[in-house]
């Protein structure tokens, strides 16, 4: 008999109890769990915005990716996220060298999020001091001025949303 002809089968056998799933699609959460609920965060940060964004971004992100109903009611979900904005901290990293004005700015949002299954308390899901950047440019011209910092919180948001859920579904 060839020895080759083993290899083939052997390598999907070996293949089929690797653990191997298409990520993003891991669905780790325990199989009681059909409703989440995404409720407004708590905000100890100057900038009030955020703890909407956040949550609406995370709804959309679990709406889109998972199978579970999303509510914002906790009462009425088997788990519930919750989230705090602990720190928002803008700074100046460009400026223009003729004026010496600031010309873009890089935002840190950091913040504590956490998935507990409402029936038994039980964590499913946890991060603390969760960080994440985003920068936007201030214009120079006051006449074409554009307030960019709201476009660059949407697009913190939806970064955050993709990040926490696919923590959500691969638990890490």
């Amino acid at each position: 008999m060839k020895p080759g002809i083993w290899i083939a089968p052997l390598a999907a056998l070996l293949a089929a109890g690797c653990g191997y799933h298409t990520g993003g699609r891991g669905l780790l959460l325990p199989k009681n769990i059909t409703t989440i609920a995404v409720p407004a965060f708590k905000n100890i940060t100057t900038r009030y915005r955020l703890a909407e964004l956040l949550p609406a971004a995370i709804t959309r992100e679990l709406i889109a990716r998972t199978h579970y109903d999303v509510v914002t009611d906790p009462n009425t979900a088997d788990a519930v996220l919750t989230g705090t904005v602990t720190h928002f901290f803008g700074a100046p990293v460009i400026f223009n060298q003729s004026t010496g004005r600031a010309t873009t700015v890089q935002v840190y949002v950091r913040f504590d999020i956490a998935l507990h299954e409402r029936a038994t308390g039980k964590d499913l899901y946890s991060r603390n001091g969760v960080e994440f950047r985003e920068r936007y440019e201030i214009s120079v011209d006051p006449a074409a001025y554009f307030e960019e910092s709201e476009v660059a919180m949407d697009r913190l948001s939806k970064d955050v949303a993709r990040t926490i859920v696919s923590g959500i579904l691969e638990k890490f």
